[in-house]
């Protein structure tokens, strides 16, 4: 198949996935302007082929329906359902559409994953096998390199980082492996079988990162969030569980059911002094003991209560 077609039938789908309903009048303009067609309508043999072919190979079905204006739809929400696929369209259909505007490349940056993709290959590969394989890692918190094996379960990305969740036949347990950790990955010939009951989901259940931490249950928590963090959170939510419970003038109450970890809180203190955890009360203070040390890193000599107290006094220097 030709790439340019493929590029056709990702815009298509990504067009349609984000304007439900759409008519085919409405289509072949946005077509005409994409840069895909010369700047030509879309023709309605093209449109049908183009429907008919992604359907076969993305086994996504475009619907029409007569009482919206013959407007067209991705039926039953399926690239909802499948994340992978959801991903791969929505990254397809912007590189896509850059190439399509040649002129505009220049102005356009990515954010790029810094290392670890380029074990991806044989890791997928041994996912498909089912295969065992053997790992050479530096863990941040050991001094020294070690080598092990595990049963690739999974991959996933979690701020810039690829990861591999997967077992430990040696420990009789689930881990998560940071690939830009690795310094080398071989395939054994061991086979191993992926547990029926394994689902991806429920092992991150309430998880805001990438710590899987069973000794911290999913809690709600209650922030209340200022200035312009209140927006930033509103349109980029924390967690899927995130919703909005109470509003005023300055602040915006958010409500969440998740696994307060170590990265939870992290992802809170990034916006420094604009959220405020409201409960759960030990979270709350857990929060206060990381808002400390930051201040004894900047100041090891001057205790905080001190510090506040200079603070507010306004123009005393802090030492």
């Amino acid at each position: 198949m030709a790439a340019n077609k493929f590029g056709r039938y990702i815009w298509l789908v990504d067009l349609i996935k984000n304007h439900p309903r759409i008519t085919f009048r409405q289509i072949s303009e946005a077509w005409a302007d994409s840069g895909l067609g010369d700047g030509k309508c879309l023709p309605w043999r093209t449109f049908m082929n183009h429907k008919e072919a992604i359907e076969t190979i993305f086994d996504v079905i475009v619907e029409c329906d007569p009482k919206a204006g013959y407007g067209y739809y991705i039926a039953d929400d399926e690239l909802q359902g499948n994340n992978l696929r959801s991903w791969l369209i929505d990254s397809y259909a912007t590189l896509n559409q850059v190439q399509a505007d040649s002129h505009l490349q220049s102005r356009i940056s990515f954010e790029q994953i810094p290392s670890g993709s380029r074990y991806l290959q044989i890791l997928l590969q041994a996912m498909r096998k089912n295969r065992v394989v053997e790992l050479e890692y530096q863990s941040f918190s050991k001094p020294k390199a070690y080598t092990f094996e595990v049963e690739p379960y999974h991959l996933k990305v979690v701020r810039r980082r690829w990861y591999l969740i997967g077992y430990s036949p040696k420990r009789n347990v689930i881990y998560t492996y940071a690939l830009d950790r690795m310094l080398s990955v071989g395939i054994t010939d061991k086979p191993f079988e992926l547990p029926a009951d394994f689902d991806i989901d429920h092992y991150f259940e309430g998880c805001v990162g990438i710590m899987a931490d069973d000794d911290i249950g999913i809690d709600r928590v209650v922030i209340k969030t200022y200035d312009w963090a209140r927006w930033y959170i509103k349109t980029l939510p924390l967690h899927a569980s995130q919703r909005e419970i109470a509003r005023d003038d300055k602040s915006i109450t958010f409500e969440l059911w998740v696994r307060p970890t170590f990265d939870f809180m992290q992802l809170l203190l990034q916006q420094a002094g604009q959220v405020e955890v409201v409960e759960p009360e030990w979270v709350k203070k857990r929060m206060c003991e990381l808002a400390r040390e930051v201040w004894q890193r900047y100041h090891p000599t001057l205790p905080i209560e001190e510090g506040i107290s200079l603070l507010k006094q306004g123009n005393k220097p802090l030492e």
